[in-house]
C-alpha cells in the first residue's frame, strides 16, 4: 500500500512539474482514458487546486456524445443481474484473478430458474397453425373481460373476476390457454391443490403473491398478464355435509372478494405501505359455483359464463382432435352424433385409446421383461410408434367400451355391496350373460357352457354344470 501511495504521489508531482514548466498535458497518456474524458479531466483541474494538494477529478457522463469505442460506456447504464453477470464472466479472464466456482463472489447464489414464478406458464401454441378449434362464443367473452379489465372506462365498475363454470370434460380450461396463446398471455395459474394448507393463511398468502407477480409482469416488461385459477369450487367450495369448512376456505374467499374490491392495492403479506399496482384480470374455472361463498360471486366481483359447448363446437373441437389422422368430416359428423351426451374429453380418451394396439404390438415385440430398460434410461432413445389407421368402425367399437365402463361405474356400487353382504354385486352380470366370464378360451373354441342345478342340497344337483339355469328341485 506504501508503494502504491508514493507511486500515486510521484504521478502528482510529476503533473505539478509538467504544468509548472509548461511542457505537456496535464493528464497521463495511458490508453485507459477515453478522449472526452480526458477533455473533461483537463477542464475541472485548476492550478490552485493542484497546489493545495486537493486534487478532485470529475468525469461527466454523457450518453450521446460518448465515442463508440469506449469499451467502458456500458458501465453507466447497466441495468443486468450482478448474479447472473458473474455466472457469465466465469472464465474470461484469467483463472488468477478468480475464484473457483462454487466459491467467492463468483458463486451465483440464484440459478436462472429462481427468477422464474413458479406459477408461471407460458403457452407456445398457435390455434390457427396448429389446427385447434376455439369456440366462438367462449373466445368472445375471455377476450372482452381481460380487454375491459385493461382499458381505462369511466364511471363504471369493471368486474375483476370472470367465472367459467360448466360440465365436466368439456375443455375449459384448455379453451382458456388457447385464447391466452391467442392474445399473447402468459398467465399466472394456480389449481385448487393451492388453495388448502397444512399451514393457516398459507394459500391467501398465495393467492397474493401470484397477483403481485402478474402485476410486476405487466409493469415491469410491459406485457399482458392475468391470474388463472383452475378448479376454484373443488378447492373452496363446500360440497354437504362431507366437505369441511376450514380457516383456509374463509381466507382464499376473503381474500379473493378484497382484490376484487381493491384490485390496484395488493399489498404482499407483511407489507403494509400503499403501494399502487397494475389491475390484473382474473380468470377462474369450475364445475358448480353454487358451491361457492354467495357474497364473492355477485356481479359486482365475478361476471360468470356458462359454458356448455353447441353441437357445432364439438364437430370443431373434434375435428382438431382427429386433424392428423385425415379422418373425414362426415365420419367425425357421425362420431359426435353416435355420442353426443359424452363430453369433449371423451373423444380425446378415444383417439389415445386406439393406439393401444399399437403399443401392445412394441410390447409383444420388446418382451415384457425388457419394457422398463427400453424406456428408462435407455441408450436406444424412446421408441416410435407408428400412427394408426383411424376408421370409423375402430373408433365406434373403442367408444362402446369406453361408455360401457362408464356405466359400470354408474350402476355396480361396490362399496355399497360390501357394506350389506359379502357379496359383487352386479359386477359379473354382464360377464355371465356374454359368457366371457369363464374366461377368453372357452369362448375362442365356441365350447358351449353346461347350464343346471349346480346347488349340491337340490334332489336334481349336477356335478358337471357351470352355470345354475334356476331347475334345482327340493327343500334347502
Amino acid at each position: 500500500m506504501s508503494a502504491f501511495v508514493s507511486t500515486v504521489g510521484a504521478g502528482n508531482r510529476g503533473l505539478l512539474n509538467l504544468k509548472g514548466a509548461g511542457s505537456g498535458p496535464l493528464w497521463p497518456t495511458s490508453a485507459f482514458f477515453d478522449k472526452s474524458l480526458k477533455t473533461v479531466l483537463g477542464s475541472k483541474i485548476t492550478n490552485q487546486r493542484l497546489l493545495t494538494r486537493n486534487l478532485k477529478l470529475a468525469a461527466e457522463y454523457d450518453k450521446e456524445k460518448q465515442p463508440s469505442k469506449d469499451k467502458w460506456k456500458g458501465l453507466a447504464f447497466d441495468t443486468s443481474d450482478d448474479q447472473q453477470d458473474i455466472t457469465r464472466g466465469k472464465g474470461m479472464v484469467d483463472s488468477l484473478f478468480q475464484a473457483p466456482m462454487g466459491t467467492g463472489t463468483h458463486y451465483a447464489v440464484m440459478s436462472s430458474y429462481d427468477y422464474t414464478s413458479k406459477g408461471l406458464r407460458q403457452y407456445k401454441l398457435d390455434n390457427n397453425m396448429d389446427g385447434f378449434y376455439i369456440a366462438s362464443s367462449f373466445m368472445d367473452k375471455v377476450v372482452v373481460h381481460i380487454t375491459k379489465n385493461f382499458l381505462q372506462i369511466p364511471n363504471i365498475k369493471v368486474p375483476l373476476i370472470l367465472g367459467i363454470w360448466g360440465g365436466k370434460g368439456q375443455g375449459k380450461s384448455f379453451q382458456c390457454e388457447l385464447v391466452f396463446a391467442k392474445m399473447g398471455i402468459n398467465p399466472i395459474v394456480m389449481s385448487a391443490g393451492e388453495l388448502e394448507s397444512g399451514n393457516a393463511g398459507e394459500p391467501a398468502k398465495l393467492i397474493r403473491q401470484r397477483y403481485r407477480e402478474a402485476a410486476d409482469i405487466i409493469k415491469k416488461k410491459g406485457k399482458m398478464c392475468c391470474l388463472f385459477i383452475n378448479d376454484l369450487d373443488a378447492g373452496a367450495g363446500r360440497f354437504g355435509g362431507t366437505t369441511q369448512y376450514t380457516v383456509n376456505n374463509q381466507m382464499v374467499n376473503a381474500t379473493l372478494m378484497n382484490i376484487a374490491d381493491n384490485p390496484t392495492s395488493v399489498q404482499l403479506p407483511g407489507m403494509y405501505n400503499k403501494e399502487e399496482n397494475p389491475r390484473v384480470p382474473i380468470i377462474v374455472t369450475g364445475n358448480d359455483f353454487s358451491t361457492l361463498y354467495a357474497p364473492l360471486i355477485r356481479d359486482g366481483r365475478m361476471e360468470k359464463f356458462y359454458w356448455a359447448p353447441t353441437r357445432e363446437d364439438r364437430i370443431g373441437v373434434c375435428t382438431g382432435i382427429f386433424g392428423s389422422d385425415d379422418l373425414p368430416r362426415e365420419d367425425i359428423v357421425k362420431l359426435v352424433n353416435t355420442f353426443h351426451g359424452q363430453s369433449i374429453d371423451f373423444f380425446g380418451a378415444l383417439r389415445a385409446r386406439v393406439y393401444d394396439d399399437e403399443v401392445r404390438r412394441w410390447i409383444c415385440g420388446v418382451g415384457v421383461e425388457n419394457v422398463g430398460k427400453r424406456l428408462v434410461n435407455s441408450k436406444e432413445g424412446p421408441p416410435t410408434l407408428e400412427q394408426p389407421k383411424m376408421t370409423l368402425e375402430k373408433l365406434l367399437e373403442y367408444g362402446n367400451m369406453l361408455v360401457l365402463e362408464q356405466e359400470n361405474v354408474k350402476r355396480v356400487r361396490l362399496s355399497d355391496k360390501y357394506l350389506k353382504e359379502a357379496a359383487l354385486g352386479d359386477a359379473n352380470e354382464d360377464a355371465m350373460k356374454n359368457g366371457s366370464f369363464y374366461g377368453k378360451a372357452t369362448q375362442q373354441v365356441n365350447i358351449p357352457v353346461p347350464e343346471d342345478c349346480t346347488n349340491s342340497l337340490a334332489e336334481n344337483f349336477h356335478p358337471t354344470a357351470r352355470s345354475d339355469d334356476g331347475s334345482c328341485l327340493g327343500h334347502f
